[in-house]
């Protein structure tokens, strides 16, 4: 869940249409029109990253008059599809995969199964991406992936990140030119494992 209390405001005599704004939305809520951004004020999730890129300090926050809560009720999906998403993207349902925010990795699968595609329409949704907008792409990544949904590069190419290698996708030729120079690959995903496989009472599911 995230409290969303603010609203990115532009200062319309300021801006220069540059579409640094646009490239960085992590909801696609603003976008330039005759070379002057607008906001979508429904649509901002107060992640302030437009004003803090705006080379021209043309956008500010602003404090809403009426603050909304967002997030995604998991209770109203089958737990057991929940999970069965989750593990397939290595991650446990309760694990927190947005620091920023709080959001777990359920939400996302929740979102997704009500019908979520894109990272956009899941951040929108859960809040997630709305705070740094950096460390929670790659786990959002594969649980849409674990899902079967082929992302393809928008017309911008603004918002497209590629999935980096987990510990489960390591070509095998790094796995054995590294496993001899300290790094224990096969530990490493029995214990990560171990993690994604944990219910709530601390018993393995698998």
């Amino acid at each position: 869940m995230k409290r969303v209390t603010l609203l990115a405001e532009v200062q319309q005599d300021v801006c220069r249409g540059c579409k640094v704004c646009e490239k960085v939305c992590p909801v696609y809520a603003i976008s330039v029109t005759d070379r002057k951004a607008n906001v979508k004020a429904d649509a901002c999730r107060g992640c302030t990253n437009c004003e803090s890129r705006c080379p021209f300090h043309a956008i500010k926050m602003v404090k809403r008059e009426e603050p909304f809560t967002i997030g995604v009720d998991v209770s109203k999906y089958d737990s057991g599809k929940i999970r069965e998403l989750c593990e397939k993207a290595h991650l446990n349902p309760e694990q927190v995969i947005c620091y920023c925010v709080g959001v777990r990795a359920e939400e996302v699968a929740a979102a997704i199964l009500g019908g979520a595609k894109t990272p956009d329409e899941i951040s929108s949704l859960t809040g997630i991406r709305t705070g740094c907008t950096i460390e929670c792409i790659q786990p959002l990544l594969r649980l849409v992936e674990a899902a079967g949904i082929e992302l393809k590069r928008d017309e911008s190419g603004w918002q497209w990140y590629g999935v980096t290698p987990t510990a489960w996708t390591l070509p095998e030729d790094v796995v054995q030119k590294y496993n001899k120079r300290g790094f224990y690959f096969e530990e490493d995903k029995e214990l990560l494992d171990r993690v994604v496989h944990t219910n709530p009472e601390g018993e393995e599911t698998k």
